[in-house]
């Protein structure tokens, strides 16, 4: 079903912007089984926890990266390049931030992480893993004991960026369910000096909103999964969200198509002032032959992983992903 909604336009002239259609859309899916509820508006007493893995020690073909010392020191530049200064420019500022962190850190880290506590930056917690206990015994610590009727949980990648109203769009979507998984499908992708635009619908940027009394957080399954488990709804419109490709990057890849870094600086403020401007005709280049290659190669990556974890489940996929960067590494 889809549901339109009114203009969640940013207060800026059109000409801004790429996307030009009137409306915002939702998308709203649901589970085999659950039934279709009435939708009401997102209610007051909402608590927002955005959620971030630092450097949690990781299982499987991520470890292989994250385990490294200059992975960790190019992830603290990213972070603060990145992901710090998005957050602390939205415009809706009711929300705390929980970052995970290996209690084996680096001292040099450890000072670095202080120092933000401080600043109220964020709340650290240092953790070799985070079951669901005490996930929601640290996310029960923040929020305090003036809980309010309703939990929403959004997943943040150290490495990437909200756009300004990310929180806002997300606090303000509509109820479909309990739980239920909010994501918006528009974002950016940065590598180098190019920025593309691409819709992922069920993308790592992942919310699960959802009553205090058994809650299971947008930790509880891959993102992508969400879906299977309970109602999601995808906002459509400008882009909530920035990935930046990088040597370091674990799983991203470049995808969509090229767009102007000008239509999207009043989104993300000083995350796309050092691009240059790009040629209508590269753009059109890119869409004419770049693109359907990048699409079919998407397409195919999508199968095989589909087709990996429906024979060998989750950790399957994962070993078939440790043993191709293994490959990766030693062929070069």
């Amino acid at each position: 079903m889809h549901v339109l909604l009114g203009n969640r336009r940013l207060p800026v002239s059109d000409d801004r912007f790429e996307d030009t259609s009137p409306q915002s859309t939702v998308t709203t899916s649901f589970p085999l089984g659950h039934d279709q509820p009435e939708m009401t508006q997102m209610r007051s007493g909402l608590d927002h926890i955005l959620l971030t893995r630092f450097n949690l020690p990781s299982k499987g073909h991520e470890s292989l990266v994250r385990a490294q010392e200059d992975w960790l020191k190019n992830r603290v530049g990213l972070f603060e390049r990145y992901c710090l200064p998005s957050v602390e420019t939205q415009t809706c500022q009711r929300f705390s931030w929980i970052i995970y962190f290996d209690p084996q850190s680096p001292e040099w880290l450890l000072d670095r992480v202080l120092g933000h506590e401080r600043k109220g930056h964020f709340n650290p917690f240092f953790r070799e893993e985070v079951p669901l206990e005490d996930l929601l015994s640290d996310i029960r610590a923040v929020v305090g004991h003036q809980r309010g009727a309703e939990l929403l949980t959004t997943n943040l990648d150290n490495d990437d960026s909200l756009a300004l109203d990310f929180v806002a769009r997300v606090q303000g979507a509509v109820r479909v369910g309990d739980p239920m998984a909010i994501y918006i499908g528009d974002g950016l992708i940065r590598r180098s000096d190019i920025l593309y635009r691409h819709l992922d619908q069920h993308n790592a940027f992942c919310s699960v909103r959802e009553s205090w009394d058994a809650p299971v957080t947008c930790w509880t399954d891959w993102h992508n999964l969400l879906p299977e488990r309970m109602p999601a709804v995808v906002l459509r419109g400008n882009p909530g969200w920035l990935q930046v490709i990088h040597g370091a990057n674990v799983s991203n890849r470049v995808r969509g198509r090229r767009t102007h870094p000008v239509h999207y600086r009043a989104l993300f403020p000083g995350l796309l002032d050092d691009l240059p401007e790009t040629p209508t005709r590269q753009i059109a280049g890119d869409a004419l032959l770049a693109l359907p290659g990048r699409a079919v190669r998407e397409g195919g990556r999508a199968a095989t992983k589909a087709l990996v974890s429906k024979i060998a489940g989750k950790r399957g996929l994962d070993h078939v992903k440790v043993m191709w960067r293994s490959a990766q590494r030693y062929l070069g």
